[in-house]
């Protein structure tokens, strides 16, 4: 692979736009991204701690916005030491760490309501659709080919999101957002579908989990070979590519800031205690050098030591970048990055943390519980009235003419109907509109279709 290539401005369907000197590719994508409706939602999206009022916890908007400046300073420090030792023209140093920033904003715009609880819930529905409909026609689940139904019942959204910005944005023009190659390769973590993920196995990083649907693929591997990305196939033929190099500076970002600031979140909401969470911090830093100040709360301690933190493992991934450089541009390192920069262990003990403390914290595991019930809830409703659409023989206009409910439904909702033609794109269509929820209107959607009075 080689870096001409890799930051490609071409745009998604419209390959021959011309980058602009004054505003190139990756701040037009920038952009795009912020000023979208998808990434407005996210400001009332879940990111560890569901609907919580307190203004310092994360959210998904939050989250994607320090991701994106954390993934800046890794492609600008990355591209200032490439070019330095000749390996990268000077000025593309700027264009790589717009990339990598505009790549970060994007990366969570395809999570649904209740964060990963969401995805899992929306799996676990369309798992029991699939069995109560097996051998059946009358639902939409059962007319789905089982190639693709792991595009349902490990529902991603990683996939979702490559949907979403190139398909269903910018009124669904061809291209949606039309983000250039560069962009959409380095948010491609895992470049493959769910049926070759599954066929390949976890052989290779980028096949840990899957990035678009079956029905995206053509527009992936427009993306791939506009940016020389190496193709492989299955045992069984199905396609998947290697990964772009800074989509490992993606990961990393977002790896940076969802284990540190979770925990600062952790100790906000009283789920650690600070000064276990301070302790933590150090692991990454290093003692400071100076005694506390006096007049410094333990949260102010605990800030400090956070921003530190952030720094230190900036530095740490850079460094295992430009050490594992050759394997990287040979598409064939098979790791992330923190899990071989010298700051590995402590981001083992994070996520040992996370898994025994924050994640399992009463609140939230309350929370996630009433999710489920909501998603379920939800898609059980909607799902009957696709099955009436689909007795329509797919006409919207008929549904809306013959079926009153479903139409004041349709109008409440503001549903999109548009391009649907058999069970599969029934339940994508299904899926875009429940994964586009933020976590509150999920829960008025919910009280509206069971009957409870609007306060």
């Amino acid at each position: 692979m080689d870096w001409t290539q890799l930051l490609n401005p071409g745009r998604l369907c419209r390959p021959d736009y011309a980058d602009k000197p004054d505003r190139p590719a990756y701040l037009q994508d920038y952009d795009r991204i912020l000023f979208s409706e998808p990434f407005r939602r996210l400001a009332q999206k879940t990111q560890v701690h569901p609907l919580y009022d307190h203004d310092h916890v994360h959210h998904r908007m939050i989250h994607s916005m320090e991701t994106s400046s954390v993934g800046r300073s890794l492609g600008i420090q990355v591209g200032q030491a490439l070019v330095k030792d000749g390996r990268l023209q000077e000025g593309l140093q700027h264009v790589i760490a717009g990339t990598v920033q505009a790549a970060c904003l994007v990366h969570d715009i395809g999570n649904p309501p209740f964060g990963h609880s969401g995805e899992a819930s929306i799996g676990a529905w369309f798992a029991q659709k699939f069995a109560a409909d097996a051998g059946k026609r009358s639902g939409i689940a059962g007319g789905i080919p089982p190639e693709r139904r792991a595009e349902f019942t490990a529902f991603e959204g990683n996939a979702q999101g490559f949907r979403i910005v190139s398909r269903l944005e910018m009124a669904r023009r061809e291209g949606g957002m039309r983000l250039s190659y560069a962009t959409l390769g380095a948010f491609a973590k895992y470049p493959c579908t769910a049926a070759a993920a599954a066929d390949a196995g976890h052989s290779y990083v980028g096949l840990k989990k899957f990035g678009t649907f079956a029905s995206d693929e053509d527009l992936f591997a427009e993306v791939a070979t506009a940016l020389g990305l190496p193709e492989e196939r299955t045992a069984a033929g199905h396609r998947w590519w290697r990964r772009h190099p800074l989509a490992f500076l993606v990961e990393a970002a977002d790896d940076i800031c969802y284990r540190i600031l979770d925990l600062e979140d952790a100790a906000t909401v009283g789920d650690l205690d600070s000064a276990v969470v301070s302790e933590i911090l150090e692991e990454i830093t290093g003692k400071p050098n100076r005694a506390p100040d006096p007049g410094m709360t333990l949260s102010d301690r605990t800030g400090m030591l956070r921003a530190m933190a952030i720094g230190a493992a900036i530095d740490s991934a850079v460094t295992a970048f430009l050490d594992h450089y050759d394997d990287i541009m040979a598409g064939t390192f098979n790791d992330g990055l923190m899990e071989v920069s010298s700051k590995a262990s402590a981001f083992k003990r994070l996520k040992e943390i996370s898994n025994a403390r924050i994640f399992t914290a009463q609140r939230k595991t309350e929370l996630e519980v009433v999710g489920r019930k909501v998603l379920f809830t939800i898609l059980d409703e909607f799902h009957d009235l696709f099955i009436a659409l689909k007795d329509c023989n797919w006409d919207a206009e008929q549904l809306l003419q013959e079926h009153g409910y479903w139409t004041q439904l349709v109008r409440a909702v503001d549903l999109d109907l548009r391009g649907i033609e058999d069970d599969y794109t029934a339940a994508h269509a299904l899926t875009d509109f429940v994964s586009g929820m933020t976590d509150r209107y999920a829960l008025r959607v919910r009280d509206m279709i069971t009957g409870q009075v609007p306060s």
